[in-house]
């Protein structure tokens, strides 16, 4: 801060004035700090015989010691008559440094500058990158929306729109170095645990009016007609994503395990663990491809699609185990006992709740080679469960026969999960004869053939089978891989993609990617304890205004969360004011490895 003297026809004014750099134009510029007033004025409060000059410039020099020390109340002046200056903003998004600190720990402007070295563009990489995944977590919407969106930030862009589309490209190439060196990284950030691996595949649909070599037509998850791509990820089981690829949506998913496994094998060095996935992923080949060298598999199985012996054996209501109990029960014996013990007994609660299980070494040959592929069958049976699958169905038949009544709705269009499935069709009459129109019905054929499977549920699994509740613990953990395409899909909204170049749109699901393992780890550092909705929603609040030459003001309430967050990263954005000189700090801490 230094003394500046004002002179007018009839007066020497003194004020204490401070420089500083204008956030939006770069230019050095000055603020009045405090108004010292005229010589006249100061004469007459210090004194004749003090030398208001010295005086003015000891003040200067006081003041400036004060915010050296931030001790001093910053003293803000509005002008109620002066307007705001067009286009200027005055409001900044803070909630990317939390991001930011993840994201530079994750080593990803090390990745970003490694690639810009060996490759020929000018364009800043890391600046680029690190604004496609702060915006896909906290703005997520198109390329052009994520460049304005980087522009609220507290710290600038450093590139223009235009380069975001170039660097897709770069990082679409690059996709397999970048996955490989984010896994080496992520291990130094937070606990890898590698040795169950989960997989599984989804699907996002494009509203394209026609369908070209990479978006196809296939099986849409949300039932789109729409042309597709294909996403197959792997979680390792601490829940946080490991790997992912991406085909055409016309591709048999089955058919998207093992390229993706064979690059974990060879980029990630991984070599013993045991893949985990679901029935339609558990084609005999892949089943195959983990029961060699140190690989295991454990996957769902359709009790329905079962040969006729082992399907009879499954029902059975004899020779089924329970956890911590000697010799086998009968599930009819059980059954009756519970109806007669009643509700809120002990033995009910002792009963109801359990799982029951049985399991058996079973051999077949493999299509393909001729050769004998042997695993175990596992087949769990719970009365709870049983009891939530009648309930359901009891819905939807329900649903089935008001719809049946009101002769409102299309009957004839049903999948496997609609309630329609269980209207019966109908164009003749009991004695043959045509009729003029359809009729509809419960089919009930459809509902018992149903209920024989409700409480069963199938494993088969490549281990010997000692530990099967061991073995059905981790498979019921494949919950958290659905979950991880919910929030891609939901909260970091991975669609649409406003693209239509393929490499494009391989390199927006990688940030995609990115952007889903940063916010895991965030979601992990804070400990689980607050909901997606409770961190992003928080996130999006922290908003700063900014005030000229002093520093930012925290716009946002402070809550349990953003005291969370500052305690685990080690720096707090929640003070009355935070100074320029403060958030340059802030800044520098983000950026530590």
């Amino acid at each position: 801060m230094q003394l500046q003297i004002t002179k007018s026809k009839n007066a020497e004014s003194f004020y204490i004035i401070k420089s500083y750099r204008d956030k939006q134009s770069g230019k050095t510029t000055s603020k009045v700090v405090e108004k010292l007033g005229t010589r006249a004025e100061l004469e007459a409060k210090l004194g004749k015989g003090v030398d208001v000059v010295a005086w003015g410039k000891q003040r200067a020099k006081e003041l400036t010691a004060k915010e050296k020390e931030s001790r001093h109340k910053v003293m803000v002046g509005y002008d109620p008559t002066r307007q705001l200056e067009r286009g200027r903003r005055r409001v900044f998004c803070g909630g990317y440094l939390f991001l930011q600190s993840i994201y530079f720990e994750l080593g990803l402007s090390a990745i970003a500058h490694d690639i810009q070295e060996r490759s020929n563009f000018s364009y800043d990489l890391d600046a680029i990158l690190s604004r496609l995944i702060y915006g896909r977590i906290l703005h997520p919407s198109s390329k052009v929306a994520t460049y304005e969106f980087s522009k609220g930030l507290l710290e600038a862009p450093s590139f223009e729109a235009h380069q975001v589309y170039r660097a897709l490209e770069v990082l679409h190439r690059e996709n397999d170095f970048i996955q490989a060196a984010l896994y080496k990284n992520s291990a130094k950030v937070v606990e890898r645990k590698t040795k169950i691996l989960y997989f599984d595949c989804t699907n996002f649909y494009f509203e394209i009016e026609e369908d070209d070599e990479f978006r196809r037509y296939g099986a849409s998850k949300q039932h789109q007609p729409l042309p597709l791509v294909q996403m197959g990820l792997f979680m390792d089981s601490e829940g946080m994503p490991l790997a992912f690829s991406m085909d055409n949506g016309a591709k048999n998913e089955q058919l998207t395990l093992r390229p993706l496994e064979e690059k974990i094998l060879e980029d990630f060095e991984l070599s013993e663990f045991v893949v985990v996935t679901d029935a339609g992923l558990s084609s005999t080949a892949n089943r195959r491809f983990n029961s060699r060298n140190a690989r295991q598999f454990i996957t769902t199985q359709s009790i329905k699609k079962l040969k006729a012996h082992l399907k009879s054996w499954a029902l059975d209501e004899g020779g089924w185990s329970l956890g911590g109990a000697d010799g086998l029960f009968n599930l009819n014996e059980v059954r009756a006992e519970i109806e007669k013990a009643g509700k809120g007994s002990l033995i009910r609660k002792a009963l109801f709740d359990k799982t029951f299980y049985k399991s058996r070494r079973i051999k077949e040959k493999d299509a393909a080679t001729g050769e004998d592929f042997e695993q175990t069958l596992i087949v769990t049976f719970s009365f709870k469960y049983e009891a939530y699958q009648a309930s359901i169905r009891q819905d939807q038949i329900d649903r089935a026969i008001k719809a049946i009544a009101s002769s409102s709705s299309r009957l004839d269009k049903k999948n496997q999960n609609d309630y329609r499935r269980f209207v019966k069709k109908a164009a003749h009459t009991k004695h043959g004869e045509a009729c003029e129109h359809t009729t509809f019905s419960i089919d009930e054929e459809v509902i018992a053939n149903e209920a024989l499977f409700d409480g069963y549920y199938g494993l088969c699994t490549s281990l010997d089978g000692d530990d099967v509740e061991g073995i059905c613990k981790v498979s019921a953990r494949r919950w958290e891989i659905e979950e991880c395409f919910r929030i891609m899909k939901t909260e970091l909204k991975a669609r649409p993609a406003y693209l239509s170049r393929e490499e494009r749109i391989r390199a927006h699901f990688l940030t995609c990617f990115i952007a889903l393992l940063v916010y895991r780890i965030l979601e992990k550092k804070l400990g689980g304890t607050f909901t997606v909705s409770q961190i992003l929603d928080t996130l999006k609040a922290m908003d700063f205004e900014e005030v000229k030459g002093e520093g930012y003001r925290p716009l946002y309430e402070r809550s349990e969360i953003t005291d969370a967050l500052h305690e685990v990263f080690g720096f707090q954005t929640d003070f009355e004011i935070i100074t320029n000189r403060d958030m340059k700090k802030i800044f520098k801490k983000t950026k530590q490895r």
